[in-house]
């Protein structure tokens, strides 16, 4: 009798086991690159490759027209997306066509283009230096306003014959638009209109398991995670891709990504977490870390910091860096903010907000968290539709 109710029992805790980890069907795009996912949802893509000033080699990709669609001969106002933060452009593609940015948009009857920052896993060639020197990583996302932002844009603008074209950033991708904007009258004046989701500058505000950044010195973060790559795929990945895609543990994942970005868990699509972990982060420079972590300290949208007022004057020819002055941003700019938004927290918003000097449009959902205006499931309608209905509206003036 006891031998029979000891067998119940292991049969029942093995059986619970088995149950937590019992797999969810597998996503074919969680492990897909850019091309392989516009391909697997029957698109058209071409696929270029950007030189910067600096040398650094970035794959662009461009979806020309819809997928109803069979040619791309008629003009479209042409449309470029820059990704967050340790994403790519993969980002705009993660969810099915009706719920991805990108193809949204290509659907729409717009070209699609989509772009790579430096340091991800598609953008680590350079025309002379090794990506697995110090000298390769040894940028922050000033480079990307100086050179990636701009020779994306001048590369899209010659290529369609587009005098303008409109922007979408996201995250980071906002911080390049002020940035590049502000300081480069000639790009800025290729911008028709500046789409801005989940807007953020200093992050000094920011909570959340991010904010934790700001408290490590210089010297402490560089023991820790080196001097080259931060957050590029790796068994990690693997590792989340395995937990997070099981039946009974995907909630748990989908509220880790609460400490992250903010807190909106009923917005996200579990079934897609094994892709949108396969898709994120995807790498970036320590330097660039470390160049948030100073913004959340002192509140200042400015230059690196290089530590001396001797390698300041050697970078900068004065002291201390030198500022990013969102108020010279002169593009007429629309912004999308969260209210449970980790990252672009409201009282950092509102003063980002009290110094664009063009803002045409500016709406605060509630309940959304930093990722909510990429892949949340009630994008298309609460942000993706209103962009549609800009451009067009723009276009029929």
């Amino acid at each position: 009798m006891w031998g029979l109710l000891r067998a119940m029992c292991l049969v029942h805790m093995f059986g619970s086991i088995f149950c937590v980890f019992k797999p969810k069907p597998r996503n074919p795009e969680a492990n897909m690159n850019v091309s392989e996912l516009i391909s697997f949802w029957g698109y058209v893509y071409e696929e270029y490759e950007v030189v910067t000033e600096d040398g650094y080699i970035l794959p662009l990709y461009r979806i020309p027209h819809g997928k109803n669609e069979s040619s791309h001969l008629v003009s479209k106002p042409v449309v470029y997306l820059q990704h967050g933060w340790t994403l790519s452009a993969s980002i705009w593609l993660v969810n099915p066509p009706k719920s991805s940015l990108g193809f949204f948009l290509a659907d729409a009857g717009f070209d699609v283009w989509l772009g790579n920052s430096r340091g991800n896993i598609y953008a680590r060639k350079h025309v002379y230096l090794d990506s697995n020197s110090k000298e390769f990583w040894a940028f922050s996302y000033d480079q990307l306003i100086k050179y990636d932002l701009p020779a994306t844009i001048d590369f899209i603008v010659n290529k369609t014959g587009q005098k303008q074209i409109y922007y979408v950033g996201h995250s980071q991708g906002t911080l390049l638009a002020f940035g590049a904007f502000s300081t480069n009258t000639q790009l800025a004046q290729k911008i028709k209109l500046n789409f801005l989701l989940g807007p953020v500058i200093t992050l000094q505000h920011s909570t959340g398991v991010i904010r934790t950044i700001a408290y490590l010195e210089t010297t402490t973060t560089k023991i820790i995670f080196g001097e080259k790559d931060i957050f590029s795929s790796s068994d990690a990945e693997y590792f989340a891709q395995f937990f997070c895609h099981r039946e009974k543990i995907a909630t748990v994942c989908n509220n880790l990504l609460t400490l992250l970005f903010g807190y909106n868990p009923q917005n996200l699509n579990e079934s897609r977490i094994d892709v949108y972990v396969g898709h994120a982060p995807v790498g970036t420079s320590v330097q660039t870390l470390l160049h948030y972590s100073q913004g959340m300290r002192t509140g200042i949208f400015q230059a690196y910091d290089w530590g001396s007022l001797f390698l300041n004057m050697l970078h900068y020819g004065q002291p201390t860096p030198p500022q990013y002055k969102v108020e010279d941003m002169k593009v007429p700019t629309a912004m999308w903010s969260g209210g449970e938004d980790f990252l672009a927290d409201p009282i950092d918003v509102r003063q980002l907000e009290a110094n664009i000097s063009n803002l045409v449009y500016h709406k605060k959902i509630a309940e959304y968290s930093h990722m909510d205006f990429v892949i949340g499931l009630d994008a298309p309608n609460k942000v993706f539709n209103e962009i549609v209905t800009f451009i067009n509206e723009d276009q029929s003036i």
